[in-house]
């Protein structure tokens, strides 16, 4: 069966739809698949707090440091397209179990980690195997839900999505604070437990595939991990590196070229291809990515600028900036219990409208901050955010699901799970990019503005001055102290425009929903019995 067209009936649904609700067995598998995928995602930000504490006890320097999450978001950028190939290779139960025990495992040598290089062993093997958790969980619910009952399952999923980034900071905060930073991956070893149970009771056996092996895509295989290594570690490290007048970015560009050209060579000559490019051809799955990519640059980049925002300018502490963040995602688990009622009366392409929106709402409400904002002040931006991320993301993965059969699905939520990271991946690149020359600018326009023979300006710094015990030598520590409210207030006017361009980018996005085609008339109907 062709994906490559559009056609007015979506082949997954028509495949899927029989008459019968799920057993226990599929909603227990439905389940295992939703608890590794939060446990995979949860992972990503869960030692953003405890970062400084870890650096300490490893002995590494910040700029190392930053190494414990990129190294974890490269390795899973890189293994989650070839995940639908290692599936049919081995069959779902051998990968999930497989999966979930090693995840476990590197969890533990996380834990146990005295220094930077065991810290980046184990990470980068939570990155390889959590990211065969994450799409596995939206293939489950394809493949052993009903129709009229895949929307909860979806919303089940997309919970993890939202909530596990989200969550995070805020375990990992709280579990640094009153215990240890170690538990932040030794919590790991009762939920995989969990997880392995659910595997073995609901997830039935399999033949593995041999030929899988022999046949495979190899110099696709190993272009996608060059190119998506390359590309995310150059989005990661390129403001550190002044981007390309370093050599490192030209040489890891170059790297992603050729690897892409290995991917794009291996869709003439390969039998089946790692990732097949052809289901781009469906204009639907094409701007789905599309948006996907954009919605991952606003989750990761709002995660990102909330809680330094709170931290640099409110004195926050990491687990009270973890806190305001929560709020965002204890309205996306309610938004994401209604998806199953919006579907059945409601467009999905008009659920994705109104949800950009609220995303670009909650971003403009977020670019009005000053110096005198605290938590209570983003609280309601927050709540717009948790509603635009779970009323985008969820559509976006079940208008996938129609689009394609259920013989593509795998590779098509994989597709979806990439555009999420690598748009995190560019949002992050975006804010280390702009919000320095912003501060630059802001700063500089602040003191020009600012005349030097000014009586109110000369009364507050010889106030300052005699505050700080008077003489050449308050005079200069007045100067000092004068610049550094200027820079305040240029670092809230920066965060203010990282926020505005974010709004501004969710606004932009929404034509690319006309692209999309409309679910069949039939199916929402048919999802309400």
């Amino acid at each position: 069966m062709s994906t490559g067209a559009d056609s007015p009936v979506a082949p997954a649904f028509i495949e899927g739809a029989k008459a019968r609700n799920a057993t226990a067995a599929d909603w227990m598998a439905v389940g295992a698949g939703t608890i590794g995928a939060l446990m995979a995602l949860m992972d990503t930000s869960i030692v953003n707090a405890a970062l400084p504490v870890i650096q300490g006890e490893i002995g590494a320097t910040p700029s190392e440091g930053t190494w414990v999450g990129t190294s974890y978001l490269i390795a899973e950028v890189v293994v989650i397209p070839l995940i639908a190939w290692i599936e049919r290779m081995l069959g779902m139960r051998r990968l999930l179990i497989g999966a979930a025990t090693l995840f476990v495992m590197f969890s533990l040598v996380c834990a146990s980690a005295t220094n930077l290089e065991t810290m980046i062993f184990g990470r980068i093997g939570q990155g390889l195997t959590g990211g065969a958790l994450i799409p596995t969980a939206l293939t489950i619910v394809s493949r052993r839900l009903p129709v009229h009952q895949q929307p909860i399952g979806m919303a089940m999923v997309a919970m993890t999505a939202l909530v596990g980034p989200i969550f995070g900071p805020l375990l990992g905060g709280w579990l640094t604070e009153n215990f240890s930073w170690h538990l932040s991956f030794t919590i790991n070893l009762p939920i995989g437990m969990v997880q392995l149970a659910m595997i073995f009771l609901a997830i039935p056996k399999s033949q593995a595939d041999a030929g899988e092996f022999r046949n495979a895509d190899w110099l696709g295989i190993f272009g996608m991990v060059l190119s998506l290594g390359s590309l995310t570690t150059m989005l990661e490290e390129g403001h550190r590196e002044q981007w390309f007048e370093s050599p490192l970015i030209w040489k890891l560009a170059l790297a992603t070229l050729a690897g892409f050209l290995m991917v794009a060579w291996g869709q003439f000559r390969a039998e089946r291809p790692v990732v097949r490019l052809a289901l781009f051809r469906n204009r639907s799955v094409a701007a789905s990515v599309m948006l996907m990519t954009i919605c991952g640059m606003l989750l990761y980049g709002t995660l990102f600028l909330t809680p330094q925002f709170l931290a640099a300018i409110a004195g926050y502490t990491a687990l009270q900036a973890g806190q305001v963040i929560f709020m965002s995602g204890v309205v996306a688990i309610f938004a994401a219990f209604l998806f199953p009622l919006m579907v059945r009366y409601f467009d999905l392409r008009m659920v994705v409208c109104a949800a950009i929106c609220s995303l670009a709402t909650g971003a403009m409400l977020a670019g009005n901050l000053t110096a005198a904002s605290v938590g209570s002040d983003l609280m309601t931006s927050q709540m717009f955010f948790g509603i635009g991320m779970a009323l985008t993301v969820m559509p976006l993965q079940q208008i996938v699901m129609f689009a394609v059969s259920k013989a593509d699905a795998p590779e098509a939520n994989g597709l979806i799970s990439v555009a999420r990271n690598l748009g995190g991946s560019l949002g992050l690149a975006l804010i280390a990019a702009v919000q320095d020359l912003r501060l630059e600018t802001h700063h500089w326009q602040i003191h020009s503005a600012i005349g030097a023979n000014d009586d109110q300006v000369q009364s507050q710094l010889d106030g300052i001055a005699q505050g700080l015990g008077g003489g050449p030598e308050g005079a200069a520590a007045a100067l000092q102290a004068f610049d550094s409210i200027v820079k305040r207030e240029a670092f809230v006017m920066a965060f203010n425009d990282l926020f505005l361009i974010f709004g501004v980018l969710a606004l932009v996005s929404m034509p690319l929903v006309l692209l999309v085609r409309k679910a069949p008339k039939g199916l929402p109907v048919e999802m309400a019995h």
